[in-house]
């Protein structure tokens, strides 16, 4: 069980590079899919499993084909390379070896030394999870749906074309 997890979390780490590294669009978006796909088997591997199903149907799913139809949309072609900024090539690798460091740091501190108590088990069923939404969450919950309404305006505006 803990090899499937590593192996599935260095295929995530590897395809969502492919995905950054990518100069097509099109490829890059499906790059995004394989990571997608793959963190949902990594949920699945951690026992939670309502994640991964929503991983899959909703983001691999839905917000994928968003992606793609805006890539259709916009006709996206092979991206132009352009002249890079002199402050963007004295800083990117500073600031490139501060972010590794920092995760690195962040990896350790995740081991402790010394053995920890055990967590309280979570109820990751979808009636506490729902619950919790409804009840608890229920204005991020509420202003994730403008924020999506609002998105989705914007596109259709966008895609209007003078006649």
């Amino acid at each position: 069980m803990t090899i499937l997890f590593y192996i599935f979390a260095a295929v995530t780490i590897l395809a969502a590079l492919n995905m950054v590294l990518q100069r097509t669009p099109v490829y890059s978006a499906l790059s995004l899919i394989v990571v997608l796909c793959s963190l949902a088997v990594v949920y699945l591997l951690l026992g939670a499993e309502f994640m991964a199903v929503l991983q899959v149907i909703i983001y691999a799913g839905a917000i994928m084909v968003l992606f793609v139809f805006v890539i259709m949309l916009l006709n996206a072609g092979h991206e132009v390379p352009s002249h890079r900024s002199r402050i963007a090539k004295w800083l990117g690798a500073p600031l490139m070896g501060a972010f590794l460091v920092e995760m690195l740091v962040t990896i350790r501190d995740q081991f402790p030394t010394t053995p920890a108590a055990t967590a309280a088990h979570l109820d990751g069923s979808p009636a506490a999870i729902g619950h919790l939404l409804f009840r608890s969450y229920v204005l991020p919950f509420e202003v994730t749906s403008i924020l999506i309404l609002v998105a989705v305006l914007g596109a259709v505006v966008l895609a209007k074309k003078d006649f």
